[in-house]
């Protein structure tokens, strides 16, 4: 990964359960519809991962009108965590949304 990409990256890590979600409301500020068929690819494309070996993360482009987001995603093995950054966009007001889905992600709420 370049030096610039690495500066306008976003990472942590969310709760297994908060995947969809997570990417679903990140697509929305690229004005992307993320539906059933996203969800599946990135589903499929997790199986594999494991986020100590940077070989093997999943990368998913959310391509939408108004901007763009690389999300790269990797499960913790043996563990309910995904690893993810983001990556694809300098503006910092979406980079900024970007991280703070990532650690409402993070949290578990309780019903």
């Amino acid at each position: 990964m370049a030096e610039s990409d690495r500066e306008r990256a976003v990472e942590g890590w969310i709760w297994n359960e908060n995947v969809q979600p997570f990417l679903a409301l990140l697509a929305r500020y690229a004005n992307y519809d993320f539906d059933g068929t996203d969800w599946q690819a990135v589903e499929l494309g997790l199986e594999a991962t494991d986020d100590e070996h940077p070989d093997r993360w999943y990368s998913y482009p959310l391509v939408g009108s108004d901007h763009r987001f690389e999300v790269h995603l990797a499960q913790a093995v043996g563990g309910s965590e995904v690893s993810v950054r983001v990556t694809g966009t300098s503006n910092p007001e979406l980079l900024l949304r970007a991280d703070t889905l990532i650690a409402a992600f993070a949290t578990r709420l309780v019903a």
